[in-house]
């Protein structure tokens, strides 16, 4: 497979993403694992599991945990706004590792000091509590859902022309496995028949 896209034009990568999945959080590491290693132009927008789930009926832990998605996806969606799309790809990683990695669900300490490590204003953090924002946040969504189809979510990949969900991993794939699930999901994804691959999850989540 290496072989297939080693001498390509540089790949445009889109991750969809919400600061609160932590699949989306290991997708995220693991592109830019590719990153590290192969010429992309890697971009992030928002897709919010707060619009995916808002009417659906889900277990109380899950609906708690949507309702709190709503702020940092907010702040990240104003932050975008305002600041253009090199503000998210500050913001997204220094908010997904106090969230994830440091395990801090304190969403009112997460947000500031996030913004702070970002160089970002510290009063888009209000953001997180408003609605106005909400319209571009379920635009970003619906381009992710049109993509891959309403019935998906977060992490949504689009390389170049091709888009598929996930993929969904349990730990971050690092040096050549990481190219390696690159190229792959890539090429599976770019056949048109393909709609879905999948299998149990055994194994807890690591981000290391």
């Amino acid at each position: 497979m290496e072989g297939k896209f080693a001498d390509a034009p540089s790949p445009s990568v889109t991750a969809y993403v919400d600061p609160s999945c932590p699949f989306a959080w290991i997708t995220s590491r693991w592109l830019l694992e590719v990153a590290r290693m192969r010429p992309i132009a890697l971009r992030f927008e928002v897709m919010s599991l707060a619009v995916l789930n808002e009417h659906r009926e889900l277990e109380p832990w899950y609906r708690e945990f949507n309702d709190r998605a709503w702020g940092p996806a907010r702040v990240c969606v104003a932050a975008t706004e305002q600041h253009g799309p090199a503000a998210l790809a500050r913001l997204y990683p220094a908010l997904g590792r106090r969230i994830h990695d440091d395990g801090d669900k304190d969403f009112d300490t997460v947000i500031p000091a996030a913004l702070a490590e970002a160089g970002l204003p510290l009063d888009l953090a209000d953001a997180a509590h408003r609605s106005d924002v909400d319209p571009q946040m379920r635009a970003s969504t619906a381009r992710a859902q049109q993509l891959v189809g309403e019935d998906l979510g977060t992490p949504t990949v689009v390389v170049d022309d091709v888009a598929f969900f996930g993929p969904v991993l349990s730990s971050i794939p690092r040096g050549e496995e990481a190219l390696r699930v690159f190229d792959g999901a890539r090429l599976l994804a770019g056949c048109g028949a393909f709609s879905e691959l999948k299998r149990a999850r055994a194994d807890g989540l690591s981000f290391a």
